[in-house]
Protein backbone atom coordinates (compact mmCIF):
# COMPACT_ATOMS: atom_id res chain seq x y z
CA UNK A 1 0.00 0.00 0.00
CA UNK A 2 1.31 3.65 -0.61
CA UNK A 3 0.47 5.56 2.66
CA UNK A 4 0.33 9.44 2.29
CA UNK A 5 0.83 11.39 6.22
CA UNK A 6 0.72 14.58 6.89
CA UNK A 7 2.21 15.43 10.03
CA UNK A 8 0.40 18.48 11.86
CA UNK A 9 1.44 19.86 14.99
CA UNK A 10 -0.50 22.42 16.96
CA UNK A 11 2.00 23.75 19.18
CA UNK A 12 4.44 25.94 16.07
CA UNK A 13 6.12 28.64 17.79
CA UNK A 14 7.41 31.31 14.89
CA UNK A 15 3.99 31.56 12.92
CA UNK A 16 1.66 30.62 15.92
CA UNK A 17 -1.37 28.24 14.47
CA UNK A 18 -0.06 28.66 10.82
CA UNK A 19 -1.77 25.45 9.97
CA UNK A 20 -5.36 26.40 10.15
CA UNK A 21 -4.53 30.21 9.22
CA UNK A 22 -6.51 30.93 6.29
CA UNK A 23 -4.29 31.15 3.07
CA UNK A 24 -6.46 32.24 0.31
CA UNK A 25 -9.79 31.20 1.38
CA UNK A 26 -8.40 27.58 3.17
CA UNK A 27 -6.34 26.79 5.95
CA UNK A 28 -3.20 26.52 5.00
CA UNK A 29 -3.23 22.92 5.68
CA UNK A 30 -6.45 22.24 3.19
CA UNK A 31 -3.85 22.69 0.24
CA UNK A 32 -2.02 19.93 1.10
CA UNK A 33 -5.41 18.03 2.02
CA UNK A 34 -6.84 18.78 -1.34
CA UNK A 35 -3.85 17.94 -3.11
CA UNK A 36 -3.76 14.55 -1.73
CA UNK A 37 -7.38 13.85 -2.25
CA UNK A 38 -6.51 14.52 -6.23
CA UNK A 39 -3.52 11.97 -6.02
CA UNK A 40 -4.94 9.01 -7.78
CA UNK A 41 -1.75 6.50 -6.70
CA UNK A 42 -2.23 7.10 -2.86
CA UNK A 43 -4.20 3.91 -1.69
CA UNK A 44 -4.95 5.90 1.69
CA UNK A 45 -4.32 9.22 3.10
CA UNK A 46 -4.22 10.28 6.88
CA UNK A 47 -3.65 13.15 8.99
CA UNK A 48 -1.23 12.66 11.86
CA UNK A 49 -2.22 15.39 14.44
CA UNK A 50 -2.41 15.54 18.88
CA UNK A 51 -4.99 19.37 18.07
CA UNK A 52 -8.32 19.27 18.47
CA UNK A 53 -8.85 22.26 16.10
CA UNK A 54 -6.36 21.02 13.51
CA UNK A 55 -8.47 17.50 13.40
CA UNK A 56 -11.37 19.39 13.18
CA UNK A 57 -10.45 21.27 10.30
CA UNK A 58 -8.38 18.52 8.32
CA UNK A 59 -11.83 16.75 8.73
CA UNK A 60 -14.10 19.23 7.22
CA UNK A 61 -11.67 19.23 3.89
CA UNK A 62 -12.01 15.55 4.06
CA UNK A 63 -9.54 14.19 5.41
CA UNK A 64 -8.97 10.96 7.46
CA UNK A 65 -7.42 11.96 10.95
CA UNK A 66 -5.25 9.50 12.91
CA UNK A 67 -4.97 10.93 17.09
CA UNK A 68 -1.43 11.20 17.95
CA UNK A 69 -0.31 9.98 20.72
CA UNK A 70 1.72 12.56 23.46
CA UNK A 71 4.93 11.31 23.03
CA UNK A 72 5.28 12.42 19.39
CA UNK A 73 3.70 15.58 19.84
CA UNK A 74 6.36 17.45 21.78
CA UNK A 75 8.98 19.95 20.36
CA UNK A 76 11.50 17.44 20.45
CA UNK A 77 9.35 14.75 18.37
CA UNK A 78 10.99 14.38 14.98
CA UNK A 79 9.12 13.61 11.64
CA UNK A 80 10.29 10.34 11.67
CA UNK A 81 8.82 9.12 15.09
CA UNK A 82 5.33 10.62 14.01
CA UNK A 83 5.44 8.37 10.45
CA UNK A 84 6.84 5.60 12.83
CA UNK A 85 4.22 5.95 14.93
CA UNK A 86 1.46 5.82 11.93
CA UNK A 87 3.46 2.84 10.62
CA UNK A 88 2.72 1.23 13.71
CA UNK A 89 -1.35 1.48 13.13
CA UNK A 90 -1.43 1.50 9.01
CA UNK A 91 0.92 -1.01 7.39
CA UNK A 92 2.25 0.16 4.41
CA UNK A 93 4.97 -0.68 1.86
CA UNK A 94 5.37 2.94 0.39
CA UNK A 95 5.18 6.27 2.46
CA UNK A 96 4.00 9.97 0.93
CA UNK A 97 4.79 12.14 3.52
CA UNK A 98 3.46 15.54 2.33
CA UNK A 99 3.79 18.68 4.63
CA UNK A 100 1.06 21.02 5.35
CA UNK A 101 3.85 23.84 5.30
CA UNK A 102 3.87 23.53 1.45
CA UNK A 103 0.86 24.53 0.05
CA UNK A 104 2.19 25.22 -3.86
CA UNK A 105 1.68 22.29 -6.00
CA UNK A 106 0.81 21.29 -9.22
CA UNK A 107 -2.23 19.60 -9.66
CA UNK A 108 0.04 16.06 -10.91
CA UNK A 109 2.51 16.60 -8.93
CA UNK A 110 2.36 13.47 -5.86
CA UNK A 111 1.28 11.25 -8.56
CA UNK A 112 4.36 12.26 -10.60
CA UNK A 113 6.80 11.95 -7.49
CA UNK A 114 5.25 8.07 -6.71
CA UNK A 115 5.60 7.01 -10.95
CA UNK A 116 9.03 8.08 -10.65
CA UNK A 117 10.15 6.54 -7.27
CA UNK A 118 8.01 3.45 -8.91
CA UNK A 119 10.16 3.09 -11.91
CA UNK A 120 13.79 4.20 -10.84
CA UNK A 121 12.76 1.44 -7.39
CA UNK A 122 15.55 3.87 -4.84
CA UNK A 123 15.08 3.80 -1.34
CA UNK A 124 13.75 7.74 -1.05
CA UNK A 125 12.65 10.61 -3.07
CA UNK A 126 12.45 14.04 -2.28
CA UNK A 127 11.67 17.35 -4.19
CA UNK A 128 14.01 20.00 -4.17
CA UNK A 129 15.82 22.73 -5.65
CA UNK A 130 19.89 23.09 -6.82
CA UNK A 131 21.01 25.53 -3.92
CA UNK A 132 24.19 27.64 -5.36
CA UNK A 133 24.78 29.52 -1.89
CA UNK A 134 28.37 29.35 -0.48
CA UNK A 135 29.21 30.97 2.86
CA UNK A 136 30.68 34.64 1.86
CA UNK A 137 34.67 34.07 2.06
CA UNK A 138 34.87 30.83 0.81
CA UNK A 139 35.70 29.56 -3.46
CA UNK A 140 37.13 31.54 -5.63
CA UNK A 141 36.15 34.85 -5.76
CA UNK A 142 36.45 35.38 -8.92
CA UNK A 143 33.84 32.60 -9.84
CA UNK A 144 30.34 33.17 -11.77
CA UNK A 145 26.99 31.95 -9.58
CA UNK A 146 26.27 30.26 -12.99
CA UNK A 147 29.74 28.67 -12.52
CA UNK A 148 29.13 27.78 -8.80
CA UNK A 149 28.57 23.60 -9.12
CA UNK A 150 25.67 23.84 -6.52
CA UNK A 151 23.81 21.11 -4.25
CA UNK A 152 20.30 19.32 -3.95
CA UNK A 153 18.16 20.63 -1.30
CA UNK A 154 15.74 19.14 -0.30
CA UNK A 155 12.21 21.53 0.32
CA UNK A 156 9.94 19.48 2.21
CA UNK A 157 7.03 19.46 -0.36
CA UNK A 158 7.24 15.79 -1.33
CA UNK A 159 8.85 12.85 0.21
CA UNK A 160 8.75 9.11 -1.01
CA UNK A 161 10.20 6.67 1.15
CA UNK A 162 10.30 2.52 1.78
CA UNK A 163 8.43 2.19 4.41
CA UNK A 164 10.72 -0.63 5.88
CA UNK A 165 13.49 1.86 6.07
CA UNK A 166 11.40 3.94 8.47
CA UNK A 167 10.71 1.12 10.65
CA UNK A 168 14.48 1.00 10.85
CA UNK A 169 15.20 4.59 11.84
CA UNK A 170 16.15 4.98 8.35
CA UNK A 171 14.93 8.31 6.04
CA UNK A 172 17.30 8.66 3.55
CA UNK A 173 18.57 4.83 3.00
CA UNK A 174 21.79 4.64 0.21
CA UNK A 175 19.98 5.31 -3.33
CA UNK A 176 18.23 8.39 -3.08
CA UNK A 177 16.24 9.54 -6.47
CA UNK A 178 16.50 13.79 -6.43
CA UNK A 179 13.28 15.82 -8.40
CA UNK A 180 14.04 19.21 -9.20
CA UNK A 181 10.66 21.39 -9.08
CA UNK A 182 10.36 25.34 -10.21
CA UNK A 183 10.74 27.64 -7.57
CA UNK A 184 7.40 28.32 -6.66
CA UNK A 185 7.06 24.76 -5.77
CA UNK A 186 10.25 25.01 -3.34
CA UNK A 187 7.99 27.57 -0.77
CA UNK A 188 8.15 26.19 3.00
CA UNK A 189 5.86 28.29 5.39
CA UNK A 190 7.84 28.78 8.38
CA UNK A 191 7.51 32.85 8.81
CA UNK A 192 5.04 35.62 7.91
CA UNK A 193 7.84 36.44 4.95
CA UNK A 194 7.03 32.35 3.65
CA UNK A 195 2.95 32.88 3.85
CA UNK A 196 3.22 36.62 2.12
CA UNK A 197 5.07 34.84 -0.39
CA UNK A 198 2.67 31.35 -0.50
CA UNK A 199 -0.61 33.59 -0.61
CA UNK A 200 1.10 35.87 -3.89
CA UNK A 201 2.34 32.21 -5.42
CA UNK A 202 -1.52 31.07 -4.81
CA UNK A 203 -3.31 34.00 -6.48
CA UNK A 204 -1.58 34.59 -9.10
CA UNK A 205 -2.16 30.42 -10.02
CA UNK A 206 -5.93 31.18 -9.33
CA UNK A 207 -5.99 33.95 -11.45
CA UNK A 208 -3.78 31.87 -14.05
CA UNK A 209 -6.87 29.31 -13.99
CA UNK A 210 -9.33 31.35 -14.37
CA UNK A 211 -8.25 32.67 -17.88
CA UNK A 212 -7.89 29.15 -19.07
Amino acid sequence: MILGITPVRGGSKRLPRKNVRVLCGRPLLAWTVEAAKGAKLLDRYVVSTEDAEIASAARQWGAEVLDRPVAPATDEATTLSVVQDVLARIPAEVVVLLQATSPVRDPDLIDRCIERFLATQPDSLATGFICKSTPYGSGPRQMRRQDVPGFFCDDGNVYVVRAELIRRGDWFGTRIEQMILDRAQNVDVDDEFDFWLAERLLEQRQMNSVRR
